[in-house]
């Protein structure tokens, strides 16, 4: 798993859980999971040691006509929509694909199988758009890893294969070397413009695309960052702050936790980990902080701002904040401390910002149906210091089977069209199949999925390339209108990922297992007394000893090699 591909050890998230919920309409079919990609690959993943803005392609916003309710930004702020456009427009004329072989795909999914070509009323559609045949092997996201390891050993790749977002081969760069296409000279710099719905994702969802100097993969993308957690808006109310501008320093923050719990009526500030919103408030990095002149890399553990995250989690433990029994609870446990935050047991709760406009399952959805006045809404970071972390900027990536250059831009021109932004032909019949057999349009307009659409539309386009996030609901127009709001808030705060450009053979290997379990149980030790404040010395000793260290120097020689080319 990539570095990437972690959540903090102070936040114990299932991962399929948080891919699940990003999978849903609340954030488009573009949807964003708390966690993101895994570039890597397991124990030797070889990402380039160059410097990659050469080799990033230009992208742009994408005007088509549809105007949203929200707009979007360059900087990567996603548009909001409360309306489903009543005319979808085209963002690929004619049939791209006319005339071409038929195309082999072969993509992960997270959803029941769906019906074949052959009963699928959106699949044949999508071809005739096209112009084309496109075979999708879709397999069981648990399974998709020995699946795919099966097709690299027997040499059977597809055309086109979404790479596992829990990592697939060892020397990934060596791999893509020797079986993918280089994709630099088709959609670095200005030649994106051929695919122009490819050239709207985001510029950072691209950077972690780059192995051994070339461009090779093609994002699934996300909104960047997986946000901060909810907050129950009408209890911060009752207890005087009307604006998150009012909570102005972390002080401030601790005296309203103890406002908020009352352990008389079992209503407690807290559910679970806070260290990440807290951790962000303070202005700590995400995992590695990265001195642009001298190349050397910090750890966020030898930071005095992730310190100062930790010695305030432990007041709020101390302060008997924290719903009881919550801190120690594993990212298996994530549905019992997130229910107690939506049956009216806690005040804030962390978990990933897709989560939040979801149909039923979301927090809007689920909370209404609880108790109409709970009024949760997305929380950010606080205080005039705080950033936001860069940890949601894509799923995975796609890439393309080496072949001839005519064969490499037909399959280019398949993901362009799975790319397509909210709202347009394109993209309704990706989410929402065929108008009258797969939906049916409510009285607001909003297309709603027949039985046969919510089979038809389970095949997995968009995870061979994916739109430009955008948020959307037609039935919480002041939800969008929140969520929008903290994208608007945190994207301008957000740090950029160090270790996106260069690789760690270390820190891909060891990461995310051993080193993580040391972070989170230590850190638990810590914020609920079991061990003082004074270990974290030891904390950091162990953490850099057991491969911290060895990740350190790996980073900075791939920077030092970087800026030298």
């Amino acid at each position: 798993m990539s570095r990437s591909s972690r959540s903090t050890p102070s936040t114990p998230l299932d991962r399929r859980t948080l891919l699940r919920l990003g999978a849903g309409v609340g954030l488009g079919v573009a949807a964003a999971p708390l966690i993101t990609a895994c570039g890597g690959s397991g124990a030797a993943a070889e990402k380039a040691s160059v410097k990659s803005g050469s080799l990033l392609p230009n992208t742009v916003l994408r005007d088509l006509g549809i105007t949203p309710d929200h707009p979007g930004t360059a900087q990567g702020v996603p548009q909001g929509f409360t309306r489903y456009p009543a005319k979808p427009v085209r963002s690929v004329p004619g049939t791209p694909l006319k005339g071409a072989e038929t195309i082999t795909v072969s993509l992960e999914t997270f959803k029941p199988p769906a019906p074949g070509r052959e009963r699928n009323a959106a699949w044949q559609e999508i071809e005739k758009r096209l112009g084309t045949q496109v075979d999708i092997q879709a397999v069981a996201a648990d399974d998709w890893p020995t699946k795919f390891s099966t097709m690299v050993a027997s040499d059977t790749l597809t055309d086109l294969f979404m790479y596992p977002e829990t990592g697939g081969v060892d020397h990934k760069a060596a791999f893509l070397a020797a079986k993918c296409a280089d994709l630099t000279p088709y959609l670095s710099g200005d030649r994106i413009k051929d695919y122009p719905n490819l050239a709207a994702i985001p510029k950072g969802a691209w950077q972690g695309s780059i192995y051994g100097g070339k461009l090779y993969g093609i994002p699934i993308a996300r909104a960047g960052t997986g946000g901060a957690g909810y907050y129950r808006h009408d209890l911060f109310a009752a207890a005087g702050v009307t604006s998150l501008d009012q909570i102005t320093d972390m002080d401030r923050f601790f005296e309203l936790c103890k406002e908020l719990t009352r352990p008389k009526e079992k209503q407690y500030a807290l559910s679970a980990g806070v260290t990440t919103l807290i951790a962000m408030s303070y202005g700590a990095p995400y995992y590695w902080r990265m001195d642009a002149t001298t190349g050397k890399f910090t750890l966020d553990l030898e930071t005095e701002e992730y310190r100062a995250a930790i010695e305030m989690a432990a007041r709020l433990y101390k302060a008997g904040c924290y719903y009881p029994g919550t801190v120690q609870m594993s990212g298996a446990q994530k549905a019992q401390y997130t229910d107690l935050f939506k049956n009216g047991r806690a005040a804030y709760v962390f978990d990933g910002w897709p989560a939040y406009l979801t149909p039923s399952t979301g927090y809007l959805d689920a909370m209404a149906a609880i108790d109409p006045t709970y009024d949760v809404r997305p929380m950010t970071p606080i205080g005039k210091d705080a950033v936001t972390w860069n940890n949601n900027a894509r799923l995975s990536e796609s890439f393309v089977r080496k072949a001839e250059a005519n064969r490499v831009k037909e399959i280019l021109q398949l993901a362009n069209w799975v790319a397509a932004p909210f709202g347009t032909e394109e993209y309704t019949l990706l989410a929402y199949g065929v108008e009258g057999t797969d939906h049916r349009r409510d009285g607001k307009g909003a297309p709603i999925l027949t039985e046969q659409g919510s089979q038809d539309v389970a095949v997995p386009w968009q995870l061979m390339a994916s739109a430009t996030p955008a948020l959307y609901s037609a039935t919480h127009a002041r939800g969008v209108e929140h969520l929008h709001g903290a994208y608007a808030r945190v994207i301008p705060r957000m740090t950029p990922d160090p270790t996106a450009s260069y690789s760690s053979p270390t820190w891909d290997s060891k990461s995310s297992g051993t080193l993580n379990t040391l972070k989170g149980d230590w850190i638990k030790d810590i914020v609920t007394g079991r061990k003082p404040m004074s270990s974290y010395d030891g904390l950091v000793k162990e953490y850099l000893a057991k491969g911290g260290g060895q990740a350190r120097r790996e980073f900075e020689e791939a920077a030092q090699k970087g800026a030298k080319q």
